[in-house]
């Protein structure tokens, strides 16, 4: 008999200690089928009514009710018991303890209803005016989780005109916005395009002095063009390089071919593989390096490719861009940290024959197409 008195005044002591927590929202209860539900958020639950509450005691079998409330009103104590013709009922669990999966489920409940409460509390009002028009009631009458449609943002008057509805109208439509914009003719359209074409894409301001790339056909100031033309010699808008770009890897490096018949890439069945092997000797970086005089390592390097009509196309645009000083650069590896050394410039390579794209392998579909694309961009094409 001590012992009961002691346990019914510690769950005493936590009852109370819930009522004082603002913060608190659920939390067990004494017994295993009662929990210590925060007032608000059980109001919140009975006023939810369908789509919460009752959906629960549908799927668990169990009703919930209020057994025990603080002298405050801050916290309640609810009763899980099964519900009579339930699954439960029928096969002799009436008087069973609820399980802990059971409990631990509407204690998620009520912790989800906590949460919606709190996005509820701190929308702003602007935002909810914007929230999509749906009716507040089920068909069958219940209330639901959403808030009552709140009243149109206010129109101007050509606005109530073009959208005015009939006084009988009861629910909520929505609006035709696709017929607000009038359809644009073909002399706005052309009107449109001439003023689009008067901004410069690079100080997004007039043009002056207009200057039309020849190959994309893409305008810009005359000044601007050529500041970013001493960056890099393309368009700034689709990229496409005018001139032979030339890079600063050193010039050193030597880049050999060999062919292994009997290498089948995964993904490139049927086909040999071609190895290109890469290979620089260290030395001094030169002017067009990031630290002129400092010198830097050597580095071996191997590539793959399948011996393809495709895998040849790019072979020899590699080749091409490595005449151009594009493959390598030097500056921070991105793999080791280390600085003044030998890197990759953007023109990926596989440089392992399995584990596909996440380690540097195959099989990868799209490879080809990928570093066909890259190698566009520097100006490099299969022509």
């Amino acid at each position: 008999m001590q012992r009961l008195s002691l346990e019914f005044v510690e769950w005493k002591q936590a009852f109370s200690s819930c009522i004082s927590s603002d913060e608190m929202s659920v939390r067990a209860g004494q017994g295993s089928d009662e929990v210590l539900v925060s007032q608000a958020v059980w109001d919140y639950l009975v006023a939810a009514g369908r789509p919460w509450l009752v959906d629960f005691q549908d799927k668990q079998g169990l009703s919930a009710d209020i057994i025990r409330r603080g002298e405050r009103g801050g916290c309640c104590a609810v009763r899980l018991s099964p519900v009579e013709g339930s699954s439960r009922t029928r096969t002799g669990m009436m008087e069973g303890p609820v399980s802990p999966v059971t409990r631990k489920a509407f204690i998620d409940l009520c912790r989800c209803a906590r949460k919606e409460m709190t996005k509820q509390e701190a929308a702003p009002k602007r935002k909810r005016s914007l929230l999509p028009c749906m009716m507040a009631k089920e068909p069958d009458g219940e209330g639901t989780l959403l808030p009552p449609p709140l009243p149109h943002p206010r129109r101007s008057q050509r606005q109530q005109q073009k959208h005015r509805k009939s006084a009988d109208m009861d629910t909520c439509v929505v609006l035709p916005m696709q017929h607000e914009p009038a359809a644009r003719t073909g002399a706005e359209l052309a009107i449109g395009h001439e003023e689009e074409s008067t901004i410069c894409s690079i100080c997004m301001g007039e043009m002056v002095e207009k200057t039309t790339l020849d190959k994309c056909g893409h305008s810009f100031c005359r000044c601007c063009l050529e500041q970013a033309f001493q960056v890099k010699k393309a368009c700034p808008v689709c990229r496409l390089v005018y001139g032979q770009l030339i890079g600063n890897q050193p010039a050193s490096g030597t880049m050999m071919v060999e062919r292994d018949p009997d290498l089948e890439l995964p993904g490139h069945e049927g086909y040999g593989c071609i190895c290109i092997i890469y290979s620089f000797p260290p030395g001094l970086q030169a002017e067009e390096h990031p630290n002129p005089g400092v010198r830097y390592p050597g580095t071996d390097r191997v590539a793959y490719l399948p011996d393809s009509p495709e895998g040849n196309r790019v072979l020899r645009m590699l080749r091409r861009a490595f005449e151009q000083r594009l493959i390598f650069t030097i500056g921070t590896s991105m793999t080791t940290g280390m600085h003044n050394v030998i890197t990759w410039n953007d023109i990926h390579h596989k440089t392992s024959i399995w584990g596909g794209p996440r380690c540097f392998g195959y099989p990868d579909p799209t490879y080809l197409v990928r570093v066909t694309e890259e190698l566009r961009e520097k100006g490099i094409t299969a022509d």
